[in-house]
């Protein structure tokens, strides 16, 4: 799996406070520009952010490159709806030459179980390869691929929904590998904008575990390990 950070709102923290102070001042956008001490950007962030003023942080947007993901994690994915996407197309590009599949560690730390994966793998690659030999337009013959062929995306979100995103997929109940794609998000994010991102996380970084009976029993070591994510 490969994450890159491709490109995101410049000074996004000073975007979002100059959003804020607008809406409480009746100065000008240049005047509160002027006035806008970059020392108290932080404190009026975590303000804000305390009082539930999230609206603002759709100001800033982060775009991320995915690649080394599988089908599995794209259809997850594409279900938070406050994104933009862009997939590697399967009708466009053919996988006859070039085929990779995503091996969950559950499959590949058992001998016998990786077996079985490798040779399905390589037997519908074949399969798929002597369909477009034939003429089949990949766009068809990709139906016989698995959910676990190799995907790439380009997907932008802003920092409100990035918030929302990693509250449910950073959580140790979501599933491992858009779990491990959005705990690598954060990792990039936090760099960027430390004080949007300071408590960012699964639901009980900052509060209850809202999964109740579901809980992991690990509240503690999970707020522990975000709150020293780097």
């Amino acid at each position: 799996m490969n994450i890159e950070l491709l490109s995101y709102t410049p000074e996004p923290e000073k975007v979002v406070a100059l959003a804020a102070r607008l809406c409480y001042s009746p100065s000008s956008i240049a005047e509160l520009q002027q006035k806008l001490d970059s020392s108290d950007i932080e404190s009026f962030l975590d303000k804000i952010m305390s009082l539930g003023h999230h609206s603002v942080l759709e100001h800033a947007t982060f775009t991320f490159g995915i690649e080394g993901v599988s089908r599995v994690t794209s259809h997850q994915l594409v279900r938070h709806r406050i994104a933009s996407f862009s997939q590697q197309s399967q009708r466009y590009v053919s996988h006859k030459d070039e085929f990779t599949s995503i091996m969950p560690d559950t499959i590949a730390d058992n001998a016998e179980a990786r077996q079985i994966f490798a040779f399905m793998s390589e037997t519908v690659h074949k399969a798929y390869a002597q369909l477009v030999d034939m003429g089949i337009p990949p766009e068809d013959a990709r139906y016989i691929l698995p959910n676990a062929t190799e995907t790439k995306i380009v997907m932008s979100m802003n920092a409100r929904e990035l918030l929302h995103f990693f509250a449910l997929r950073c959580c140790q109940r979501a599933q491992w590998e858009i779990r491990e794609m959005a705990v690598e998000m954060l990792r990039l994010v936090k760099k960027i904008a430390p004080a949007i991102f300071r408590v960012a996380g699964p639901g009980c970084v900052k509060g209850p575990c809202p999964e109740g009976t579901f809980c992991c029993g690990q509240t503690s070591e999970i707020r522990e390990y975000f709150e020293k994510l780097e």
